[in-house]
């Protein structure tokens, strides 16, 4: 049964992911012979793509909350790959990802296409990277972060970084938290997660060949950017989502103080 459902839900992947290829092809094509910028295109057909991906993965999707009418930057936690198109399906919006992912095979390119703009971790570019941000936001452009700058298996939530929240501020845009859980009967899904050494095609394959798992996409309310510095606004989103993530353990703490 587990052989049959992976073989069914491997073809359909390909099919989708290969469709999205010739789309993406064409849209590259496209911006050759019209020489400037597809990116509003880019982005509207990457969601629609992004939809067609998810519907091919194992999930069941519940959404709770409102999406913002307003571009915004969206800060989320991090628990798999399948957080991008999970969230891209929602919205027309762009994503900040690690440099690996562009060397990715076909979802690198696929990634680049869509208009990730991608960072590299100790560099020492993060002006750079946030200056880039800012641009993008200043455009009206919705922007994708995770601002743990690693997955996690789901069960918590890291410190968040605060030094690319400063292009909310520059660019005079809302944070939208956004909280990811992915659960199995209840509890934390142990597939789910893209953690450790983890690869991406075993983890493909294992999460293929699982019972489908149910994933909550909770979207919080907005948070202001005029009055509060980088790192304020860090710790009070990653408070926000980890009331969500880890209910139990924020009550205790509410309780303790």
């Amino acid at each position: 049964m587990a052989k049959l459902r992976l073989s069914l839900r491997l073809v359909h992947l390909v099919l989708v992911i290969l469709f999205g290829t010739l789309l993406a092809g064409i849209v590259s094509l496209c911006e050759r012979v019209a020489r400037h910028d597809l990116m509003p295109l880019r982005q509207r057909l990457t969601r629609w793509f992004l939809a067609r991906l998810s519907g091919a993965l194992p999930f069941r999707v519940k959404i709770a909350g409102e999406l913002p009418e307003q571009p915004m930057l969206w800060v989320a936690n991090h628990v798999s790959w399948t957080d991008i198109p999970l969230l891209g399906a929602l919205q027309p919006i762009s994503f900040l990802s690690k440099a690996e992912v562009r060397d990715w095979p076909v979802a690198g390119w696929l990634a680049h296409k869509a208009g990730t703009l991608f960072i590299r971790r100790g560099s020492g570019d993060s002006s750079q990277i946030s200056q880039q941000l800012t641009r993008h936001l200043q455009q009206k452009r919705p922007l994708v972060i995770f601002p743990e700058g690693t997955t996690t298996d789901g069960l918590g939530v890291r410190t968040f970084h605060g030094r690319l929240l400063s292009s909310a501020i520059d660019s005079g845009v809302a944070l939208q938290p956004v909280a990811i859980r992915y659960l199995r009967d209840g509890q934390p899904c142990p597939v789910a997660p893209f953690i450790g050494d983890d690869d991406m095609l075993s983890h493909l394959l294992r999460l293929l060949a699982s019972p489908a798992c149910e994933v909550e996409i909770r979207l919080l309310a907005p948070v202001s950017s005029d009055t509060r510095s980088r790192n304020e606004l860090a710790r009070h989103c990653q408070a926000l989502i980890a009331d969500v993530i880890q209910p139990d353990i924020a009550q205790q703490q509410a309780e303790a103080a």
